[in-house]
């Protein structure tokens, strides 16, 4: 079903998954220039852009949410490019990103970058979140990539309210695709309708 709103499609399309259940994934897309940003309400570990972003922590050994699921679907070659990459520059920075390949992942790359902890907006977490959007896009577009897939960092156990990473999530994947040279398409996959609501709204 394709519905054409204020020139922004919206899209929901019936998945028929390996279980013989029915998915309902849902989309909305937008317009920068040439290039388009899709929102998903869906598993990033499905994605098969050129690289999907996981939101790690510092010492890229796994975790919960995002990243456990990223690593889980991945296998242990993900986790052996993240310890090599530890041991030769030390734990990972908030706002840095690096990449390994996708292991088992559909996707050929992921992005690691380590969000920020919220303690109340005033110690430079929307820059440093902002930061996590900026150099994962210019480590895909160094690298060659054509298309991203990014979760909704920090909103999970690192706290940071959904409105607000929304926010400076969408402005700075916009002000990166304006500069790329080569992305030209960004996913945002969220798990929940809640966050893709809050996601989609921000266009």
């Amino acid at each position: 079903m394709l519905l054409l709103v204020s020139g922004i499609r919206h899209l929901a399309s019936l998945i028929l998954g390996f279980n013989q259940h029915i998915y309902l994934t849902i989309m909305k897309e937008i317009t920068v220039g040439t290039k388009k940003i899709v929102f998903i309400q869906g598993d990033i570990t499905q994605e098969n852009t050129d690289a999907i972003v996981n939101a790690a922590n510092s010492s890229l050994m796994g975790g919960g949410g995002v990243d456990g699921a990223i690593h889980r679907a991945g296998g242990p070659s993900i986790v052996d490019e993240c310890e090599a990459i530890v041991a030769r520059q030390g734990r990972l920075p908030a706002g840095e990103a690096v990449m390994t390949t996708g292991g088992k992942l559909p996707a050929r790359h992921v992005i690691h970058t380590v969000g920020p902890i919220w303690r109340g907006g005033a110690r430079d977490e929307p820059e440093t979140l902002k930061n996590c959007y900026i150099n994962s896009m210019k480590l895909a577009d160094e690298h060659n990539l054509r298309s991203v897939s990014f979760p909704s960092i920090s909103t999970g156990a690192y706290g940071y309210p959904v409105d607000a990473a929304a926010s400076v999530a969408v402005e700075a994947v916009k002000e990166s695709l304006s500069q790329s040279t080569q992305v030209e398409e960004v996913h945002f996959v969220l798990f929940d309708e809640t966050t893709y609501r809050v996601y989609a709204s921000q266009t």
